[in-house]
Protein backbone atom coordinates (compact mmCIF):
# COMPACT_ATOMS: atom_id res chain seq x y z
CA UNK A 1 0.00 0.00 0.00
CA UNK A 2 1.31 3.45 -0.83
CA UNK A 3 2.49 5.73 1.88
CA UNK A 4 0.68 9.05 2.30
CA UNK A 5 3.99 10.83 1.57
CA UNK A 6 4.21 9.18 -1.86
CA UNK A 7 1.01 10.79 -3.14
CA UNK A 8 1.39 13.81 -5.46
CA UNK A 9 0.49 17.16 -4.01
CA UNK A 10 -0.14 20.68 -5.27
CA UNK A 11 1.26 23.83 -3.73
CA UNK A 12 -0.74 27.03 -4.15
CA UNK A 13 1.25 30.17 -3.48
CA UNK A 14 -0.58 33.33 -2.65
CA UNK A 15 0.92 36.73 -3.10
CA UNK A 16 0.17 39.01 -0.14
CA UNK A 17 -0.43 41.84 -2.63
CA UNK A 18 -0.43 44.65 -0.06
CA UNK A 19 -3.48 43.45 1.88
CA UNK A 20 -6.56 44.75 0.10
CA UNK A 21 -8.74 43.28 2.84
CA UNK A 22 -6.75 45.13 5.50
CA UNK A 23 -7.07 48.35 3.52
CA UNK A 24 -10.83 47.92 3.20
CA UNK A 25 -11.25 47.11 6.90
CA UNK A 26 -9.15 50.13 7.87
CA UNK A 27 -11.21 52.37 5.62
CA UNK A 28 -14.45 51.16 7.21
CA UNK A 29 -13.14 51.60 10.75
CA UNK A 30 -11.85 55.07 9.88
CA UNK A 31 -15.18 56.06 8.35
CA UNK A 32 -17.03 54.84 11.42
CA UNK A 33 -14.75 56.76 13.78
CA UNK A 34 -15.07 59.86 11.66
CA UNK A 35 -18.85 59.65 11.97
CA UNK A 36 -18.67 59.33 15.74
CA UNK A 37 -16.29 62.22 16.32
CA UNK A 38 -17.31 64.53 13.47
CA UNK A 39 -18.56 67.97 14.55
CA UNK A 40 -20.49 68.29 11.30
CA UNK A 41 -24.16 68.37 10.43
CA UNK A 42 -25.90 65.26 9.08
CA UNK A 43 -25.93 66.65 5.55
CA UNK A 44 -22.19 67.39 5.60
CA UNK A 45 -21.48 63.96 7.04
CA UNK A 46 -23.55 62.30 4.29
CA UNK A 47 -21.62 64.21 1.62
CA UNK A 48 -18.32 63.19 3.17
CA UNK A 49 -19.46 59.55 3.30
CA UNK A 50 -20.40 59.71 -0.39
CA UNK A 51 -17.01 61.12 -1.32
CA UNK A 52 -15.14 58.56 0.74
CA UNK A 53 -17.27 55.76 -0.71
CA UNK A 54 -16.50 57.09 -4.20
CA UNK A 55 -12.76 57.15 -3.45
CA UNK A 56 -12.97 53.68 -1.97
CA UNK A 57 -14.83 52.40 -5.05
CA UNK A 58 -12.21 53.95 -7.36
CA UNK A 59 -9.38 52.39 -5.33
CA UNK A 60 -11.14 49.00 -5.38
CA UNK A 61 -11.66 49.20 -9.15
CA UNK A 62 -7.99 50.06 -9.65
CA UNK A 63 -6.91 47.10 -7.50
CA UNK A 64 -9.24 44.82 -9.49
CA UNK A 65 -7.74 46.03 -12.78
CA UNK A 66 -4.23 45.39 -11.43
CA UNK A 67 -5.19 41.91 -10.23
CA UNK A 68 -6.86 41.13 -13.57
CA UNK A 69 -3.80 42.30 -15.48
CA UNK A 70 -1.49 40.21 -13.30
CA UNK A 71 -3.71 37.17 -13.72
CA UNK A 72 -3.84 37.62 -17.50
CA UNK A 73 -0.03 37.88 -17.64
CA UNK A 74 0.35 34.70 -15.62
CA UNK A 75 -2.20 32.89 -17.78
CA UNK A 76 -0.33 33.96 -20.92
CA UNK A 77 2.93 32.66 -19.47
CA UNK A 78 1.32 29.33 -18.55
CA UNK A 79 -0.33 29.07 -21.97
CA UNK A 80 3.00 29.73 -23.71
CA UNK A 81 4.72 27.11 -21.57
CA UNK A 82 2.06 24.52 -22.31
CA UNK A 83 2.18 25.26 -26.03
CA UNK A 84 5.97 24.92 -26.01
CA UNK A 85 5.72 21.55 -24.26
CA UNK A 86 3.02 20.38 -26.67
CA UNK A 87 5.32 21.34 -29.54
CA UNK A 88 8.16 19.33 -28.00
CA UNK A 89 5.92 16.31 -27.55
CA UNK A 90 4.69 16.55 -31.15
CA UNK A 91 8.30 16.76 -32.38
CA UNK A 92 9.25 13.75 -30.26
CA UNK A 93 6.30 11.72 -31.57
CA UNK A 94 7.16 12.62 -35.16
CA UNK A 95 10.81 11.70 -34.61
CA UNK A 96 9.70 8.38 -33.10
CA UNK A 97 7.46 7.67 -36.08
CA UNK A 98 10.29 8.41 -38.49
CA UNK A 99 12.68 6.18 -36.53
CA UNK A 100 10.10 3.37 -36.48
CA UNK A 101 9.54 3.70 -40.23
CA UNK A 102 13.31 3.64 -40.86
CA UNK A 103 13.72 0.59 -38.62
CA UNK A 104 10.86 -1.17 -40.37
CA UNK A 105 12.34 -0.42 -43.82
CA UNK A 106 15.73 -1.70 -42.64
CA UNK A 107 14.16 -4.84 -41.17
CA UNK A 108 12.18 -5.51 -44.35
CA UNK A 109 15.35 -5.10 -46.45
CA UNK A 110 17.25 -7.54 -44.21
CA UNK A 111 14.35 -9.98 -44.38
CA UNK A 112 14.33 -9.83 -48.18
CA UNK A 113 18.11 -10.41 -48.27
CA UNK A 114 17.69 -13.38 -45.93
CA UNK A 115 14.90 -14.80 -48.09
CA UNK A 116 16.99 -14.32 -51.22
CA UNK A 117 19.95 -16.05 -49.57
CA UNK A 118 17.71 -18.92 -48.45
CA UNK A 119 16.31 -19.29 -51.97
CA UNK A 120 19.81 -19.24 -53.42
CA UNK A 121 20.89 -21.91 -50.91
CA UNK A 122 17.87 -24.04 -51.81
CA UNK A 123 18.59 -23.65 -55.52
CA UNK A 124 22.26 -24.48 -54.94
CA UNK A 125 21.27 -27.55 -52.93
CA UNK A 126 18.89 -28.65 -55.67
CA UNK A 127 21.60 -28.09 -58.27
CA UNK A 128 24.09 -30.12 -56.25
CA UNK A 129 21.48 -32.82 -55.64
CA UNK A 130 20.71 -32.98 -59.36
CA UNK A 131 24.37 -33.41 -60.27
CA UNK A 132 24.79 -36.07 -57.56
CA UNK A 133 21.72 -37.89 -58.85
CA UNK A 134 23.16 -38.10 -62.38
CA UNK A 135 26.36 -39.74 -61.11
CA UNK A 136 24.51 -42.37 -59.07
CA UNK A 137 21.95 -43.42 -61.66
CA UNK A 138 23.61 -46.83 -61.78
CA UNK A 139 22.56 -47.70 -58.25
CA UNK A 140 18.86 -48.20 -57.82
CA UNK A 141 18.84 -47.71 -54.05
CA UNK A 142 19.33 -44.34 -52.50
CA UNK A 143 22.12 -43.97 -49.91
CA UNK A 144 19.60 -43.98 -47.06
CA UNK A 145 18.02 -47.21 -48.33
CA UNK A 146 21.43 -48.83 -48.65
CA UNK A 147 22.26 -47.88 -45.05
CA UNK A 148 18.94 -49.29 -43.85
CA UNK A 149 19.48 -52.53 -45.73
CA UNK A 150 22.91 -53.22 -44.32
Amino acid sequence: MRNQDDLPYIIVERDSGGGFGSFFLGALVGAGLALLFAPQSGEETQEEIRERAKKLRIAAEERMREAQSTLEDRMDNVRDGVQARVGLVKDAVETGREAAADARDDLEARLERSKAAARAGIEAAKGAEGSDGEDSEDSEDSPSEEAAGK
